[in-house]
């Protein structure tokens, strides 16, 4: 009587499947499993690495910690280079937290970083006063990142994403 009766139940986080294979009068015999959809995901831990180098950087810019000065006043762009890139970036950090704006906030750490790219690449060198390259490092590892993520997040563009497969 029982046999090959199978329910779900799904969520937008989590899916429970219980099916009951061979209830019998002689034997109780319920196989189930419960597979919850796990938010650990590679995109999530993307958006998380991205967003916590964003948001570590802001202290120094923020405070004008004496690296971050003599960063910006070396492209000719400090205060209001150092201070307006913050802010992009803590937006960008906040967006990428979001499920639905996730696709903007990597987009926005896109620009910014494309832009710290460049200037490690022609003016200021890659190491910068003996960090021994670790900022340009934290760069590319947003660049890599934030480009992962708005490849795997294109779906929810408005207008254009419904074009991508």
């Amino acid at each position: 009587m029982w046999k090959g009766l199978q329910r779900r139940f799904m969520n937008n986080d989590f899916a429970i499947i219980i099916s009951s294979h061979s209830l019998t009068s002689h034997s109780l015999t319920i196989p189930y499993f419960v597979r919850m959809k796990s938010i650990f995901t590679v995109s999530f831990f993307l958006k998380v690495i991205v967003a916590a180098i964003l948001l570590q950087t802001l202290y120094f810019k923020f405070t004008g910690a004496a690296e971050s000065v003599y960063i910006f006043e070396t492209v000719g762009m400090e205060p209001w280079g150092r201070i307006g890139s913050g802010i992009v970036e803590l937006i960008a950090s906040i967006l990428l937290l979001i499920r639905r704006t996730a696709w903007l906030g990597a987009l926005l750490a896109l620009g910014v970083i494309c832009g710290a790219i460049f200037f490690h690449l022609t003016t200021l060198g890659i190491e910068v006063q003996g960090d021994g390259g670790f900022l340009f490092i934290l760069a590319c590892v947003v660049f890599l990142a934030s480009a992962i993520i708005l490849i795997k997040e294109r779906k929810n563009i408005p207008v254009i994403g419904k074009n991508f497969k």
